[in-house]
């Protein structure tokens, strides 16, 4: 039985559909403080998915998963991923992200569970020294969330050494678009993320998507970022489990498309898939915003075979259609 904090979250959510799809046993362990019971619910629409609610803060709540149910291996995605509130409140991270996975790994070692995957984040590399980031970049994270995350695969590398823990770090870059049925989705309150953000701006009069800066030394100004989709994301997290099945042994990936493209890219990718105008205002540049950062992903390809399939259109419609829903609930 394979246990997936934050299942109730964006990529936590596509990547049950996936386990499910490969005949895996699941129990979500959510807090639903950003998940949705709604969520579940399809989730639990789709297979056999056991759901408990509970807090990583609280080491209670998880030690009651691990006595109810045998658990094989862990896929953990639960964490706060808000860059700039981490900023303002570092606390409410690294209680979470670091404490929380704290609770969760040692809960683990405790009832003999030796296996995860983590999700982890390019935010821990910080403004890039060179593009493509490969795996080997330094790790010089630029906001506590990334400080959160960074500590978390430290941990994962010491408890690897003293108590045979073996852990797949997953480094994502930019997660986009939902699952193809449209049973799951983005879901965030607020969203920050591009392209939902780019998407929303079509529905409803008055309402305008905002550039942060058009003067990056880039071809049109614009930052450049790896957008990955989130169902190839998914496979990627069933792939590094049976890794960990065959392999036994630690190791760290990132993830991500090789290929980058700027805001203004995807503004006019968004334009011609949905084939509609979008107000648009380009507003000064954000502090802390790099302005290139994709991945160099040839390891995770050659160790695990995967490679992202669809393209960022294929992400945009997908994403159109969750908002789509969105607005009619």
């Amino acid at each position: 039985m394979i246990l997936v904090t934050g299942g109730a979250g964006y990529i936590g959510s596509h990547t049950v559909i996936n386990l499910l799809n490969a005949g895996k046993e699941i129990v979500v362990f959510d807090s639903l403080e950003n998940g949705h019971i709604e969520i579940i619910q399809a989730l639990q629409k789709i297979g056999d998915v056991k759901f408990v609610k509970g807090d990583l803060r609280n080491i209670e709540d998880i030690e009651g998963v691990f006595k109810n149910y045998k658990i094989d291996a862990v896929v953990h995605f639960a964490a706060f991923a808000l860059v700039g509130e981490s900023v303002e409140n570092p606390a409410k991270y690294y209680r979470n992200n670091t404490f929380g996975t704290l609770n969760l790994l040692d809960t683990m070692i405790k009832h003999g569970c030796k296996k995860i995957v983590f999700s982890s984040t390019c935010a821990t590399y910080g403004n890039p020294n060179y593009v493509p980031v490969d795996e080997k970049h330094p790790q010089n994270p630029v906001s506590p969330y990334g400080s959160s995350k960074l500590m978390v695969e430290m941990i994962m590398n010491d408890y690897d050494k003293a108590y045979g823990l073996k852990s797949i770090k997953l480094r994502y870059f930019n997660v986009a678009g939902c699952d193809k049925d449209c049973r799951v989705g983005e879901w965030h309150e607020p969203e920050t993320h591009l392209i939902p953000n780019i998407i929303k701006s079509t529905f409803g009069e008055g309402k305008t998507f905002k550039i942060f800066g058009d003067d990056y030394n880039t071809p049109d100004g614009t930052c450049i970022r790896d957008y990955v989709n989130v169902e190839d994301l998914a496979e990627a997290h069933r792939l590094a489990l049976e890794y960990l099945e065959k392999e036994n042994k630690s190791n760290v990936f990132n993830l991500g498309t090789e290929k980058g493209d700027s805001v203004k890219n995807v503004f006019d990718v968004c334009e011609k898939v949905l084939n509609q105008k979008i107000p648009v205002e380009v507003v000064s540049r954000r502090d802390g915003d790099a302005e290139a950062l994709y991945a160099n992903a040839n390891k995770v390809k050659t160790v695990l075979g995967w490679k992202p399939q669809r393209t960022i259109e294929d992400s945009i419609k997908t994403a159109y259609r969750w908002e789509e829903k969105m607005e009619t609930k």
